[in-house]
């Protein structure tokens, strides 16, 4: 059995029915993400559209006994498996799968991103943020919450990672891909990464969090040729970050991609590599990297990754960086580890290193997120 440190990078809560109505500001009250009982199964729907059930952490460890059935057997809020919105039964579920701490990103609220009332997605950002923050409160040693930020507006949304650094959360999440006018190498985020670095707060862009229209804006319309190539969207928002040159004025930001795997990455390298050399000064934004810096480097030193089971991307972790893995559960949604992640991290990782093995299964982690 292994000996060292395991820290789920991407675990999940699944939003309780009453979450937003029951703590809406009253402007918004009437417009906020509901649960409705349907024939078919407690849905959630927000503005009118469908966005998704609220039994998506009913069918946790299904995988492992009838993988036929994820998804589609159970449609029941009840169902959930508690520890799914408890905090004291997350932290048993931890306990039952080998696991010593959980950093928390939504189920619901990443395709909340799709929102097009800014107003209202702020107010869904931040009724979800008290919750949470409830609920880490439970054990804040091993429940670390990952705050949700709207930033159309990017000085509210530096406000809202104040308020929530002070609450004591880890880090925050950004759309994984902004609108096409509001790129994040526009000179509008650099107050957002400025405060982000001074405050020691990593940024993640988590699956299906998109802003601009996609389609994860309705999950009727999932595919499998979508799901499986949804690294497109982080490796475009991460070249942005790249060739504007964020990370070279802001050295101490940290940005990850979440949830999209690992073997991307090494052609990705090669790509932005091969761009940059071929592409002269009057062709690049904002010209060329101090000395000779490649934008694989700046991969290297700012961006990390979460991974459940990539096993080509972990046989290529030295071309990727293995200081830049983070191994993650996602529980309690039906396709995560629990309650076998113990076993399958010991799995993925069994031809690491001792050293790479503490990184990748907990260190990393520690690092990045500032955890004690």
């Amino acid at each position: 059995m292994a000996s060292y440190r395991i820290i789920s990078s991407d675990n999940h809560v699944i939003e309780p029915p009453d979450l937003w109505v029951g703590r809406a500001p009253s402007k918004f009250k009437d417009r906020m993400p509901h649960a409705v009982s349907m024939e078919e199964g407690d849905l959630w729907f927000c503005e009118g559209q469908q966005i998704g059930s609220t039994a998506a952490g009913a069918t946790a460890g299904l995988r492992f006994e009838d993988p036929g059935k994820m998804g589609t057997t159970v449609k029941r809020t009840e169902h959930n498996r508690p520890g799914s919105y408890d905090p004291a039964e997350h932290v048993k579920d931890l306990d039952i799968d080998g696991v010593d701490a959980s950093i928390i990103y939504p189920t619901t609220g990443s395709v909340l991103y799709n929102v097009q009332d800014t107003d209202l997605l702020t107010a869904i950002c931040q009724t979800y943020n008290d919750w949470l923050a409830d609920f880490f409160s439970y054990n804040p040693k091993r429940l670390k919450g990952v705050a949700m930020l709207n930033v159309d507006d990017v000085g509210l949304g530096v406000k809202e990672l104040e308020r929530c650094h002070k609450m004591g959360f880890a880090g925050a999440m950004i759309p994984v891909y902004p609108p096409e006018n509001h790129l994040y190498d526009q000179p509008e985020y650099d107050p957002l990464w400025a405060a982000a670095q001074d405050m020691g707060m990593p940024i993640g862009l988590h699956i299906s969090s998109n802003r601009a229209d996609s389609e994860f804006a309705d999950p009727a319309n999932y595919r499998p040729t979508f799901i499986c190539n949804a690294d497109y969207w982080p490796r475009m928002s991460l070249s942005d970050l790249i060739f504007g040159g964020v990370f070279e004025r802001y050295p101490g930001l940290q940005v990850g991609s979440v949830e999209h795997e690992l073997s991307w990455v090494p052609h990705f390298l090669d790509r932005i590599d091969n761009t940059y050399r071929q592409r002269s000064e009057e062709k690049m934004a904002d010209g060329r990297f101090r000395g000779d810096m490649l934008p694989s480097d700046y991969f290297h030193s700012n961006v990390f990754l979460g991974f459940q089971e990539d096993g080509p991307g972990v046989r290529d972790r030295h071309i990727i960086g293995v200081d830049n893995l983070q191994w993650g559960s996602d529980y309690p949604h039906s396709e995560g580890t629990f309650p076998r992640s113990r076993q399958i991290v010991e799995e993925v990782l069994a031809d690491c290193t001792e050293e790479e093995k503490v990184k990748i299964a907990g260190g990393n982690a520690v690092r990045v997120y500032n955890l004690d």
